[in-house]
């Protein structure tokens, strides 16, 4: 097999659009919000090309307080975004988010990159910044849901209790599916990447193992820390509702 990847061109790049502008036009033909589609779509494509020029200067650094920073900031967009559904309570449930992520998020950061793994330096950017972002928007995702689902629940009228066992139920869904469905119905990204560039497809599945075991621990951990941590805004809330 081919050790170097292809290079891709920006006309090759432009045909991966094809699919992208047929799902947009049936959004439109269905009423649907084509322009929060189109918007983060663009949004993807400029973060993408940008943090593709930040990294090949970040991955050359040897500043363990710039790695550092930059964790901070992928944990705080990480959790202003997981909120974003929740405009009313945003700010309210943000440090809670945050700790969350930080907690949950960091721990799992740490087993891997340091257990599992065993990078030296433990600061290495080339590994800790693709890491800390799966795992940070694995977390992200997780709490988003959660966070919905609870709320939705207090509009219910649900018991806390009953409602945050559905609440953490719902972030589950996601990661479980791909539990399920990886080797099966699915090779995963880094899987991909790794074959694609030639790596031996068992050492390759070892790498997915560790992705997929991170990407469980941190979904979970991080939810949980988050509902625990929510307990007495949402109670506050709960309350505030009732009262109305």
């Amino acid at each position: 097999m081919n050790d170097t990847l292809q290079v891709i061109s920006l006309l090759d790049l432009s045909i991966a659009f094809i699919p992208v502008l047929i799902a947009i036009i049936f959004l439109y033909l269905w009423s649907l919000d084509v322009k929060q589609a189109s918007y983060a779509l663009s949004r993807m494509l400029v973060q993408l090309l940008l943090i593709g020029y930040v990294l090949s200067y970040i991955f050359y650094s040897d500043n363990a307080g710039l790695i550092v920073a930059i964790l901070f900031a992928m944990v705080t967009i990480s959790c202003w975004i997981a909120l974003r559904t929740l405009n009313e309570y945003r700010m309210l449930l943000f440090k809670q988010g945050f700790v969350a992520i930080l907690c949950g998020g960091g721990f799992t950061l740490v087993v891997i990159s340091q257990g599992a793994l065993s990078i030296t330096p433990w600061y290495q950017p080339q590994v800790i910044i693709p890491l800390a972002g799966m795992i940070f928007a694995t977390a992200m995702n997780s709490i988003s849901l959660s966070a919905e689902r609870m709320f939705s629940e207090i509009d219910n009228k649900t018991p806390y209790l009953l409602a945050r066992k559905h609440a953490l139920n719902a972030a589950t869904i996601p990661v479980i599916n791909s539990l399920f469905a990886v080797g099966l119905v699915s090779i995963p990204g880094m899987m991909t990447g790794q074959i694609l560039s030639g790596v031996s497809p068992l050492i390759a599945a070892r790498y997915q193992i560790i992705v997929m075991c991170m990407i469980f621990g941190s979904a979970i951990l991080s939810t949980v820390i988050f509902l625990l941590l929510s307990k007495p805004k949402i109670q506050q809330i709960i309350t505030t509702k009732s009262n109305a």
